[in-house]
């Protein structure tokens, strides 16, 4: 009788696994499919989209001209790291303006990036905001007016909406702060010098709630960003409420002379925030 009993559970227990796997296995066949909807309709938003952005010139996808690089699933969707990498080889007209769009953010475009005609730039990374499952797009525009375009499908839910990670009254505080690290060409991520730019500023999306009144945050961001050698221009940017809270900007370029780094950015309510630092370049 006992061996009996034993033989029972082992096969009460052989059962359960085999359901707890058969259910696992459904979970993640949903899941794919899920995911996979999303992606379906992220392609179905972008097909209108792209009319709205760029007209109806052509857009040609993956040909390695520019890489995108994010996270498959995002670990706080209110920051979520994005890369964006140009090939230099492929455009030997340069590369002018790069822009990054997320397809079911609330407002798709999270910021257009114009480079300066000799910058030398090669790498971006910023934190955007993304507000359900994702393709983000990065639409790189030539000297010659070519698009060429690279996406990544992101996993992330309620990013535009998350609450800021600071209290009202610090971030007003502190709002226009700027630091700037510089990474010679032997510390940095690429054969060229490397700066990273950070700036103190809430950028609500208009879709937050005060956690108090929970009235929502009327939406104040930084829109305009220039960023030069003395007056080379290096890069600048047009951004949305997409731009994560504390804006953050990683980028490398060419350095020429000894001119110093120049920074000037404007929100939504017309402050104009500036400051400047000596280069600190390699070798010079």
């Amino acid at each position: 009788m006992r061996f009996q009993l034993l033989a029972d559970r082992r096969s009460g227990f052989r059962w359960l696994s085999l359901l707890a796997a058969i259910i696992l296995a459904m979970a993640g066949l949903s899941g794919k499919a899920s995911a996979q909807q999303t992606m379906a309709s992220s392609d179905k938003i972008w097909s209108g989209l792209k009319g709205d952005v760029f007209g109806d010139r052509a857009i040609l996808a993956d040909t390695g001209l520019v890489r995108i690089e994010a996270p498959k699933r995002a670990q706080d969707a209110a920051l979520v790291p994005v890369d964006i990498y140009i090939d230099p080889a492929k455009a030997p007209e340069g590369v002018k303006a790069v822009t990054m769009i997320i397809d079911v953010n609330p407002a798709p475009v999270a910021a257009t990036f114009t480079f300066g005609k000799d910058a030398g730039v090669t790498h971006l990374s910023t934190r955007v905001r993304v507000n359900d499952y994702s393709w983000i797009r990065a639409i790189a525009e030539t000297g010659g007016g070519e698009l060429h375009m690279a996406q990544t499908f992101v996993k992330a839910s309620g990013g535009c909406s998350a609450p800021a990670v600071k209290n009202s009254k610090e971030a007003l505080a502190s709002m226009g702060q700027m630091k700037l690290r510089q990474f010679p060409a032997e510390e940095a991520m690429s054969k060229a010098e490397e700066l990273q730019l950070m700036i103190r500023h809430p950028n609500n999306s208009g879709l937050q709630r005060d956690p108090l009144t929970q009235y929502f945050i009327p939406a104040h961001f930084v829109q305009k960003l220039s960023i030069s050698q003395e007056d080379r221009p290096i890069l600048s940017m047009e951004g949305g409420i997409s731009i994560s809270e504390d804006p953050n900007f990683r980028f490398d370029f060419d350095v020429k002379g000894t001119g110093d780094i120049r920074v000037e950015a404007v929100d939504t309510d017309g402050k104009v925030f500036k400051d400047e630092w000596p280069l600190e370049a390699a070798g010079l």
